[in-house]
């Protein structure tokens, strides 16, 4: 492989947390193992480690492999090239030099961005802008400084190339031949890092560095684990959400080939064999009488009418602009609209699964996830050890969108292990993953705007009704504050208008909800678009040029936004095509599209969108636009087929057939325009998903004159996506 890119390796474990470098002999090469203050939270401790290594970022081998423990879960989205990069950059090595292992669970490892060990948010970039890049620079000065101090000479006068420091008359020291003498040196507090109009890496297109791996197949996913005596589970779960196990008849099961033991556990019935298809089959032979529970008449009639009754209660308020109620009572003109969203499976390529392999003496779990920590309690308390007894391998993820945020798939994977007393890999079937998701929240949300007597736009207030993923995930969140990942896209309201307000009103629905790309900026971008549009019409207004009249206090909000009218050609599309626009902020990225439709036969279809973005100082341009490009697929699959059904309790799609999502004869023409920038790198990864839907939205009015308020746009319209 190009760069050594190694998921499946075991990484460094952690022992320290005071943040101090040191040095370690590690296949008889001397390793510079750099534990920086920039790179965890300081005066954090989670106790020793397992293997006896210190928390490290940073390792230079005497044979000068540089390897990077990067700490965010490699899903596609390609931190496992975008970060080394940034510690590239201030080292001053090539990119292709680097290995890449993925870090363990450990404080040093938190993401500052969200207060805890994940991969999510869009944060990874903007996590360790400052951070990554500061541990480079530390590392360099102190190799120089032991070269320095070899030679005698000024630091000043040294350079690094071509992993080794160079002195002016010539005379080179490689990393590997330095770093013994580095790790003795203290870590300098006071770098200077580079300017970015002297960026040789970041900024620039580079080769992913997983690329090779994925095209040979050495490449480790969680599916591709395999340990010597490995066994294979099936689990049986309830079809009602939320039941549970009252009785088991598992003599057929245990009399078919294969078939090692069956084993209840929290979450429901494992069958054990010696292959994955022997281990499902048999799954399917058990008798098992479920006890549906609370949710048995569960449907989602059932839950709108629960979101609507709850919408009339008062909710917290998340932002108060002004009165927002006595301008609406004085309006001369008012408008409402109430907006629904559904519930929506994560719908990864990779269904879940886990290996597991419990011993008296610890246990190791090889899993696609995105909270090492999470994934280290959830292991630990079903194995009934110590979190510290428990490594976490992170393997490549087929695919995460949030889904593998939640850990509900590694307990039973543990326990059977444990109850075998061998290796054991967990696979849920495509049928199993989707029956069985944290599913994305549905919401109903309802916009009132006024308009004063000169006709000028005077209040607009917004009341959100939905679930809380948060209160379940991490609920002293919300002891303390309204629900962030419930009112994003909307609390953040960019229009000048005097009297604003937005109220978030929790209402559960009896099943988990999970956070899903975007979390509530895809659910909120498409109430205020959707509704800013309204506004528009409602005033006989260009719908660009309204919201433009409004964004003065915005530079970076116009600027995207007259960008995407431009590189659209607004207001000239072709005949029999029609134009919606939308604007954004979110994960710190500004952002506008353009979509273009037609309805040829009374069959929609998207013909063309252009998105223009602002996300500050780009690290690698190519990610960026693969991000940009694939959020918008993305979110066009929900915006046109995506919803769960639930009949009773129980999930109606099982697969892609009955959950459809966009294929390749369907993509309209996608065009990434990103704008150079400087400011703070903003994220990339999530909110083009959220951008789609109401532009889509609003170019369907355009070219219909009805009005969607809810989605998808094919099962409320009787439109089907055309070919």
């Amino acid at each position: 492989m190009n760069a050594r890119v190694q998921p499946g390796a075991e990484p460094a474990g952690l022992e320290r947390r005071d943040f101090l470098k040191a040095s370690l002999l590690v296949g008889g090469g001397l390793v510079l193992g750099v534990s920086l203050g920039a790179c965890g939270k300081p005066g954090a401790s989670a106790g020793p480690a397992l293997g006896g290594q210190p928390n490290a970022w940073l390792r230079i081998g005497g044979d000068n492999t540089i390897t990077v423990l990067v700490d965010r879960s490699e899903m596609g989205q390609g931190v496992y090239t975008s970060l080394p990069t940034l510690l590239a950059e201030e080292l001053g090595v090539p990119l292709a030099k680097i290995s890449v292992e993925a870090a363990p669970p450990g404080d040093a490892y938190i993401n500052a961005l969200i207060g805890a060990q994940v991969t999510g948010g869009s944060t990874s970039v903007r996590d360790a802008y400052q951070k990554l890049r500061l541990a480079g620079a530390q590392a360099r000065t102190m190799l120089i400084g032991a070269a320095a101090e070899r030679w005698k000479l000024d630091p000043a006068t040294l350079v690094v190339a071509d992993v080794a420091v160079k002195a002016p008359n010539g005379d080179s020291l490689t990393f590997g031949e330095l770093a013994e003498a580095a790790a003795k040196r203290p870590v300098p507090k006071d770098v200077v890092l580079k300017d970015a109009k002297d960026f040789s890496l970041v900024g620039k297109p580079q080769p992913r560095l997983d690329t090779p791996s994925k095209v040979d197949g050495s490449a480790e996913y969680g599916l591709d684990v395999k340990r010597p005596g490995m066994k294979y589970a099936a689990l049986a779960q309830s079809p009602v959400l939320g039941g549970t196990v009252k009785s088991v008849d598992a003599a057929v099961a245990e009399k078919m080939p294969g078939v090692i033991k069956v084993v209840t556990t929290k979450s429901g019935v494992a069958v054990v064999a010696e292959h994955y298809w022997q281990a499902h089959t048999a799954r399917d032979a058990l008798k098992i009488e479920w006890d549906a529970g609370a949710n048995g008449k569960l449907d989602n009639a059932v839950i709108h009418a629960g979101l609507k009754d709850a919408a009339k209660g008062t909710g917290q308020s998340a932002r108060k602009d002004g009165d927002s109620g006595a301008a609406l009572k004085a309006a001369a003109k008012k408008v409402t609209a109430t907006y629904e969203l559904p519930l929506l499976a994560h719908a990864t390529m990779e269904p879940m699964n886990c290996t597991a392999d419990v011993r008296a003496d610890g246990c190791d779990v090889y899993v696609g996830t995105q909270v090492q920590g999470i994934a280290q309690g959830a292991a630990a308390a079903a194995a009934a050890m110590k979190p510290e007894q428990v490594r976490i391998h992170t393997t490549l993820l087929g695919g995460g969108f949030g889904r593998r945020l939640e850990v509900d798939f590694i307990p039973a994977a543990v326990e059977v292990s444990k109850a075998v007393g061998a290796p054991v890999k967990l696979i849920w079937s495509r049928e199993d993953d989707m029956t069985h998701d944290a599913y994305r929240p549905p919401a109903l949300d309802s916009a009132t705007a006024g308009f004063d007597a000169h006709g000028a736009l005077n209040a607009v207030a917004i009341t959100l009704t939905s679930p809380s993923i948060t209160a379940r995930m991490f609920p002293p969140v919300v002891e303390k504050m309204v629900d962030p990942f419930a009112i994003e896209a909307a609390a953040n309201f960019l229009y000048d208008v005097p009297n604003v307000s937005v109220d978030y009103i929790r209402h559960e629905i009896g099943i988990n909800v999970g956070y899903w790309r975007s979390v509530s900026h895809a659910l909120n971008c498409f109430v205020v678009e959707s509704f800013m549009d309204e506004l528009a019409h409602a005033t006989a207004k260009d719908p660009y040029q309204f919201r433009r009249a409004l964004l003065a206090k915005q530079p970076r909000a116009l600027k995207v936004l007259d960008e995407a009218a431009r590189l659209a050609d607004w207001g000239k599309a072709p005949a029999g095509r029609h134009q919606g626009i939308a604007l954004m902020e979110g994960y710190g990225t500004y952002l506008a599209a353009v979509a273009e439709v037609s309805v040829p036969g009374g069959k929609l279809k998207v013909e063309r969108i252009v998105c223009v973005v602002d996300c500050g100082q780009t690290v690698n341009p190519g990610i960026v636009d693969q991000q940009i490009t694939s959020g918008m697929v993305f979110g066009l699959s929900a915006a046109l087929f995506g919803e769960i059904h639930l009949d009773g309790g129980k999930v109606r799609e099982t697969n892609f057939d009955t959950f459809r999502v966009l294929r390749l004869n369907e993509v309209p023409s996608l065009e990434a325009h990103v704008l150079p920038g400087t400011d703070a790198p903003g994220g990339i990864g999530e909110p083009t998903t959220a951008i789609v839907a109401p532009a889509v939205a609003n170019a369907l009015f355009a070219a219909t004159g009805n009005r969607v308020r809810a989605l998808p746009f094919g099962a409320r319209l009787g439109l089907a996506q055309g070919a």
